[in-house]
This record gives C-alpha cells, structure tokens and sequence, in this order.
C-alpha cells in the first residue's frame, strides 16, 4: 500500500456489503409472526431483500402493519434473534474475509447499520471478523438514523479522511448527508445507485481505491 493513503478510517455496511444473511433473518421474522401475529403472511427472501437497509420501523409498517404493536414484536424479534441468527449466521461474499485482514493492517476499520442491537455483535462473532473491527455502531443501539452514526463515528475517532461503504442508495445518501465520500458495493441488494464516489465490483476493489 502507499505510504500515504487517501483514506485513514473506512466504515462498513454488515448486510448487501459485506454478507448475505437473508434466508437467516426471514427465519427470524416468521418465527415471530407465528407466535404474536399468525395471520399475516410470511415474509420470504425476496421481500425482506427489498427492504433491506431500512430502518426497522419502516420493515415492520410495511410487513406487520397493525397486526400487533411495534414494541410487542420487536421484542419477540429480538428474542428470537438471539436464539437464531448466532446459530444460522449468513454467508460472507466472496473476498471478504481476506480483504478485512488486509485493509487492517493499514487502515481503523469500522461498522455502522441500520440492524438491531445485537445485529453487528452476532455478525462480529459468527464470521470472527471481530479483532479487525475499532468499533461498530447500529440503529438498534440508539434509535438513531446512519447519517447521524457516520458522523457520530467519525466525531468519536475523529477521523480526518474516512470512507463508507455500502450498497444501497439510503447508504450513498446519508453517507453524503455525513460529509463522508461512499464507495457503492454494486454486487449488493442496492440497484440504481446514483451519485457514489466509488463503485465496486466486489469487495477486492476496495484494495485497488484505498491503495
């Protein structure tokens, strides 16, 4: 890598970025709809991609409505979350892993997602990418939306020349809002991106900017 690099922080998306955990989180959310509300349909992979990078409020208005009340279901979600998801976990895409073990040798590696408290914890644990990792923050940790994470990570570091990478356009939008350039993970579940700085065909290519 160069002696000095145009970057010196950069910030992960978990889910369409870096692994594919859809198929668990579906199992989640049924799991939880048979219990607190039967009669509304099951949420399969398709639909749950669709919604991905959404704030949880927003998943669960479009596919719970007012079958059962938000914080009822979110605490079955997350009941259930603790049971399942270390057990199934997701799939790395491909590169990840030795790309991470790569870029901390160089670079403070960060996490900020839109998942519940203990969606980066159960990520950081199932795939033992946690040692790489500075710190991880979520919407399910303060209710707070990504912009506001992003620049709440780079305020708490204060970093000077971070990037965010990510897959949808809610990514590329608020990394933008936290004056932070995006880097757009085009294999992901995003499609139609528009206005990233960067964009990668898979997670390789990160080597390949930051170098």
């Amino acid at each position: 890598m160069n002696s000095t690099p145009k970057f010196d922080s950069l910030l992960f998306d978990m889910d369409g970025t870096l692994w594919d955990a859809v198929a668990s989180y579906c199992a989640v959310w049924n799991t939880t709809i048979d219990v607190l509300c039967p009669e509304v349909p099951h949420v399969n992979y398709e639909r749950l991609c669709s919604m991905m990078g959404k704030p949880l409020e927003e998943i669960f208005a479009t596919f719970i409505g007012n079958a059962v009340p938000y914080d009822a279901f979110m605490k079955g979600l997350l009941d259930n979350e603790a049971v399942i998801m270390p057990r199934l976990g997701g799939v790395l895409y491909p590169g990840v892993r030795e790309t991470i073990e790569k870029l901390s040798r160089s670079f403070k590696l960060f996490m900020v997602s839109n998942c519940t408290p203990d969606g980066l914890p159960n990520f950081l644990s199932y795939t033992a990418l946690g040692p790489f990792i500075t710190d991880y923050i979520s919407y399910g940790d303060n209710g707070r939306e990504k912009d506001y994470n992003i620049a709440l990570m780079v305020s708490r570091h204060k970093l000077e020349a971070p990037l965010y990478i990510g897959d949808t356009m809610g990514d590329c939008l608020s990394s933008h809002a936290a004056g932070v350039p995006f880097a757009w993970a085009s294999y992901g579940f995003g499609q139609g991106v528009q206005g990233q700085d960067y964009t990668l065909d898979d997670i390789t290519d990160l080597l390949k900017i930051v170098c």
